[in-house]
């Protein structure tokens, strides 16, 4: 995305709009109107409703929301939709209490979510006018954090331990005094992100922008990626290293 398209996206909520106008964009941004009430009324009233009845409630109305959803879909307690006309959810999937499913932009095609997928506890999964695909079977542990300001694909079978981050995008130019960090959009990029099907990534690993993960890899816990990795290998540490094939 250009300096331009990000500085835009930035005031996405400014230039003098009123305070409605401001959330709507934020959560829902081209939603129709009655659509956003819809959301409106579902979330106030059924989010937080606890036991096996807020299940069924929200497994009946949630579905409301999007364009494109599967079958037995299980939402959690308060967890939050952002821009849903831009999430396209499989069957099967679980979206644990408190997680963020949020694919603003607005050029963006969003969030793509396939079959069988587990997202955590107070995982985050959000878009800054990008795009993400989690492929089937992807299963994100508590507490992650998947963002795209560019595009980024986790790959079928893959496992993300707790506490991971993942970022597509998100970078700043420190070499430009003459414009402050807090003035940039915070969304240039050195490439997609990628990380291979059959992955098994440790707890608290951090993979930084277009450090693509190969098919068939384990990351050990604590490590920073942050050139690619080559499938069937072993790395750990920081920077992570490969120690061995597998």
């Amino acid at each position: 995305m250009s300096e331009e398209q990000g500085i835009k996206f930035k005031e996405i909520a400014g230039g003098g709009k009123s305070a409605f106008r401001k959330y709507r964009d934020i959560y829902y941004g081209d939603l129709p109107l009655g659509k956003v009430i819809l959301a409106e009324f579902i979330v106030t009233f059924f989010s937080g409703v606890g036991g096996a009845l807020g299940l069924f409630l929200r497994k009946k109305l949630y579905p409301l929301l999007f364009p494109n959803i599967g079958k037995s879909v299980v939402f959690g307690r308060h967890v939050t939709i952002r821009h849903p006309q831009k999430i396209r959810i499989g069957s099967n999937v679980v979206l644990d209490d408190g997680c963020v499913i949020d694919a603003k932009g607005t050029t963006n095609r969003g969030i793509e979510i396939g079959d069988n997928v587990y997202v955590g506890r107070n995982t985050i999964v959000y878009c800054k006018n990008g795009d993400i695909t989690l492929e089937k079977g992807v299963n994100l542990s508590a507490n992650c954090q998947v963002f795209s300001s560019n595009k980024l694909t986790i790959g079928a079978d893959t496992v993300v331990g707790a506490f991971s981050y993942f970022l597509s995008g998100g970078e700043y130019d420190y070499q430009d005094r003459s414009l402050k960090f807090s003035e940039q959009s915070g969304t240039g990029t050195k490439g997609e992100l990628k990380i291979g099907p059959n992955c098994w990534i440790g707890a608290a690993v951090i993979v930084l922008d277009a450090a693509n993960v190969g098919g068939h890899c384990v990351i050990a816990a604590g490590a920073v990626v942050t050139k690619p990795i080559p499938p069937d290998s072993l790395a750990v540490g920081v920077p992570a290293r490969v120690l061995k094939s597998i």
